[in-house]
């Protein structure tokens, strides 16, 4: 694979990932760990993506809480917000996870909703306490700096105590046979104790983080209740998941 090859992939991946690791990229483009390293820096230092210690962040994953940033696949995410809020109601616990499509959730949500919303995001509380009429519980003692979550053993105790009505997960990769899988190990372990907690698990994904698979295990097809995508929910691509016995919205 060519250097624009693989500039062109790690970007894709950033923004529909948000984060990726440069050992998982060096796999998926079989080459060096070092190429991949130089590669990430020569984007960092072309203002395309953040560095960090084993991979990159996308600018949207950094900053997705502050106005005027650029959301990637930001019109999919709206429609995802939109149809999510069919499923509020009044009274509702509801556990949030993190990420790009939560926080285009957390934006749309409906003005006179009254409901608890229970998150370790950092960006999504910002956005939950900028409305009106919801109670916002923050959970965990830790803050990863790169996922912009808050983790520990005391986030993970405080979830295990709840029953919440809805659990709304960011969605990174799913596919309709492995079920849902992530690539960083804090927030892996943030949504299986939210998914354990609820009695409804809905999982919101951009259409093209489906059919995807990423390092780490979160959950099987049949602990998912609803997925939202963008796409019509009698879409042939959400057959699979259909078929494994998930509601489409």
């Amino acid at each position: 694979m060519l250097k624009p090859e693989r500039h062109a992939y790690i970007l894709r991946q950033v923004n529909l990932h948000n984060r990726v690791l440069s050992a998982n990229l060096g796999q998926e483009m079989n080459v060096s760990e070092d190429t991949v390293r130089r590669d990430l820096q020569e984007l960092a230092d072309g203002g395309f993506i953040i560095k960090v210690h084993g991979g990159a962040l996308s600018h949207s994953f950094d900053h997705h809480y502050t106005a005027g940033t650029d959301i990637y696949s930001q019109a999919s995410k709206q429609v995802i917000a939109k149809k999510a809020n069919k499923l509020l109601k009044n009274g509702m616990f509801i556990l949030t996870t993190g990420g790009t499509t939560i926080i285009e959730f957390a934006k749309n949500l409906p003005p006179a909703l009254q409901a608890t919303f229970i998150s370790g995001s950092i960006p999504a509380i910002l956005e939950y306490i900028r409305h009106p009429a919801i109670d916002v519980i923050v959970i965990g003692d830790k803050v990863s700096k790169n996922a912009k979550i808050t983790a520990g053993g005391e986030a993970l105790d405080r979830i295990r105590g709840i029953r919440a009505d809805l659990c709304f997960i960011g969605v990174n990769a799913f596919d309709a046979k492995v079920g849902l899988t992530d690539n960083d190990w804090d927030v892996v372990q943030l949504k299986k104790a939210m998914i354990v907690s609820s009695k409804k698990v809905v999982c919101l994904s951009i259409s093209e983080k489906l059919d995807s698979i990423q390092p780490i295990h979160v959950a099987n097809p049949g602990q998912i209740s609803v997925l939202i995508t963008e796409l019509e929910p009698d879409d042939p691509k959400l057959d699979a998941y259909r078929d494994a016995g998930i509601f489409i919205l």
